[in-house]
């Protein structure tokens, strides 16, 4: 049986729960951490997994509406969380959808709870910074992918090869026909290797100078983010920078980058800022991977885990879980 690795880690060293593969016909458990979805949308995401071969089911207070924007009070948000993780007939860990919201749950998380009971946890936007600290805090791995209302009721919403590889712990490889090109190949074309870690653009710079402040020594980093135009962009790099979050980092991924742009400015603004805020990193850079909030078949990336980043030809991203296997 696969699993993504052991070991207790040494101070600064990456270390990982295990995951078990996730069987055909396992059980998955929906939650709305942050803002509530559209039930007749949710729906839709739920035949989809149906037909998959899932067997997904809602938690208590997935619907709820309110108060204000969110999908129940912080502790009914945070309650479904924990009964998802405990509950012995789910495999996995699925969001509805972002929004806001999911940054209040992160001081009540029970730790102990869900280091006991590790799942793949599926998310990306604001769910970014619970992922992030169960990553950092207990080694969980973040499954940067398709959440239910947001893709899996798309018709061409979800990147199967990846989510399919991604749930049965299998090393695969994403690049350009996953959007990924070249923005920077880096001295000498270099490959970088490290462990694949980041999210939201906007969630990352909003945990800075908090208790759930990212860590991104060495790791190779993958940014995302939608509607943000490109001057919000330089100044979110800016922000990492100047807080010490892109040292020692490997190289960097950026993702689609939807509708991050600047009316009347030029197409392509948004890559001459990128290549601006990180100019003096030695280090390769791509962009156009589509992964979080994109156009179309959203990609799974497994982030807390082995990677590396290939740029001497056609742009690849290789993620490495079946090295991780025992």
């Amino acid at each position: 049986m696969a699993a993504f690795f052991k070991r207790k880690p040494a101070e600064s060293e990456s270390f990982h729960l295990t995951l078990a593969p996730v069987a055909y016909g396992a059980g998955m458990s929906i939650v709305a951490p942050a803002a509530s979805a559209n039930l007749e949308v949710a729906q839709r995401g739920l035949e989809r997994l149906r037909s998959l071969g899932y067997q997904p089911r809602y938690g208590k207070y997935a619907f709820q509406k309110g108060p204000l924007y969110f999908a129940g009070t912080t502790a009914q948000r945070l309650s479904d969380l924990h009964a998802a993780f405990a509950d012995p007939q789910s495999s996995v860990v699925a969001s509805l959808r972002g929004g806001y919201g999911s940054n209040y749950l992160l001081e009540g998380l029970d730790l102990d709870l869900i280091r006991s009971h590790p799942k793949p946890f599926f998310g990306y936007s604001d769910l970014t910074g619970l992922q992030l600290y169960l990553l950092d805090q207990i080694g969980l791995p973040a499954f940067h992918g398709p959440m239910v209302a947001a893709d899996f009721a798309l018709e061409k919403g979800v990147h199967k090869p990846s989510f399919e590889a991604a749930i049965a712990g299998k090393s695969y490889t994403v690049g350009v026909a996953e959007g990924l090109r070249i923005l920077k190949a880096g001295p000498n074309a270099q490959i970088a290797r490290g462990v694949l870690y980041g999210g939201c653009l906007s969630i990352l710079v909003s945990l800075l100078g908090t208790p759930w402040e990212p860590q991104t020594e060495g790791k190779l980093l993958f940014l995302e983010d939608v509607g943000v135009k490109p001057f919000q962009v330089d100044r979110m790099l800016w922000q990492l920078r100047q807080a010490g979050k892109l040292e020692g980092i490997t190289g960097i991924v950026f993702g689609e980058m939807q509708d991050c742009l600047s009316r009347g400015a030029p197409a392509d603004l948004l890559e001459e800022v990128i290549r601006g805020a990180c100019e003096g990193l030695e280090i390769p850079i791509a962009i156009g991977l589509r992964s979080g909030h994109v156009s179309q078949h959203n990609v799974t990336l497994v982030l807390g885990l082995e990677a590396e980043l290939n740029l001497a030809r056609e742009p690849v991203l290789r993620l490495n879980l079946g090295a991780a296997a025992k």
